[in-house]
């Protein structure tokens, strides 16, 4: 196929994609656009919303409509990790001898529904290290590799609710997009209310194989991205070190670190999956600012006086697109 029909292949599979998830939930429109660039960019994501909000049925119906492999962790104060990775056990052979044998554990899927993570322990938490970054498994001294694609789509609630562990730094850096949903209107409502009430729930069709998703996600590294553009997404990771050169003004005063470069990869290949579900071979800068937000709210750590004053990241990131200007001419000299 040339590049056109490439790209008329991958909107016609977005929107196949956006039309199913529709079937079964209501409203959550970027949440479910979010999740999406984060699958097809090969990135894990990370809801976060209280209860009922239909975090884990997102993901449950992206299994049902991807052809991969998945599985559900229901994460507890009691799971160990071992019970996420698995474990070695005697097993007795045919001719009588008994010898280890590995039997894996749920994270040996494609697609992997980490439910209510922050309710285990961080070291429990922790386990998922190895496999979302390096996509393999270390256990009983023998490294798996993980078959790929591999996604970690995981749900939390507010780390202010009871029973909940705040996850590690480095294990937030490892989440390609930080998505939050949030309350349905009263329209939304009225729909969920229908479907769930009066009539039988409907159910999303298997309509993606696993090759033409790799396909995809082939084509997504392949939409160039300009020099310009490229300088955006550098100077807007650039703005959020404080007590830096670079940094925006209201990053130095309420943030103590600003995000890793897993932030401007981000930052990138969403904006390229931004650009193709438009029918666009290239990225624009309203493409990386359509990103900035799920891409680096998880990745900033506010200092003392933010927290004081009740900021919030995405408070300090909409501050900072506003700070960072498009072209680089445009920045204010410095003093």
């Amino acid at each position: 196929m040339n590049t056109e029909q490439q790209i008329a292949a991958f909107r016609q599979l977005y929107t196949a994609l956006r039309a199913e998830i529709g079937k079964v939930m209501v409203g959550h429109e970027t949440i479910v656009e979010g999740t999406l660039a984060a699958i097809f960019a090969g990135g894990h994501v990370l809801l976060e919303g209280v209860p009922g909000l239909g975090k884990t049925l997102l993901v449950r119906t992206l299994g049902d409509i991807l052809d991969l492999p998945f599985s559900r962790i229901q994460f507890t104060p009691d799971l160990m990790p071992a019970d996420i990775l698995g474990t070695n056990l005697v097993m007795e052979t045919g001719d009588g001898r008994k010898e280890f044998q590995f039997q894996k554990g749920p994270i040996f899927a494609n697609l992997v529904l980490a439910d209510e993570i922050n309710r285990a322990t961080p070291k429990t938490q922790s386990a998922l290290l190895e496999a979302m970054q390096e996509k393999s498994v270390t256990a009983g001294g023998e490294m798996r590799k993980l078959t790929e694609p591999f996604f970690v789509l995981a749900t939390q609630n507010p780390i202010d609710q009871e029973g909940t562990y705040p996850l590690p730094e480095a294990q937030l850096d490892r989440f390609f997009f930080k998505l939050v949903v949030g309350y349905p209107s009263a329209s939304e409502l009225t729909e969920v209310l229908t479907r769930t009430t009066e009539t039988s729930q409907p159910k999303a069709s298997r309509i993606v194989q696993r090759d033409t998703l790799m396909e995809m996600q082939q084509l997504i590294r392949q939409v160039p991205v300009a020099t310009h553009v490229k300088d955006y997404a550098v100077r807007l990771v650039l703005a959020t070190h404080p007590k830096t050169e670079t940094a925006a003004p209201i990053a130095s005063q309420f943030l103590r670190f600003g995000s890793s470069p897993r932030g401007a990869q981000a930052l990138v290949l969403a904006g390229k999956v931004r650009a193709l579900s438009q029918g666009r071979f290239n990225v624009s800068f309203d493409d990386l600012q359509a990103a900035v937000l799920p891409a680096l709210r998880h990745r900033l750590i506010l200092n003392f006086e933010a927290e004081a004053e009740g900021l919030t990241t995405d408070q300090i990131l909409q501050q900072i697109l506003k700070d960072v200007p498009k072209d680089k001419s445009l920045a204010p000299a410095a003093s």
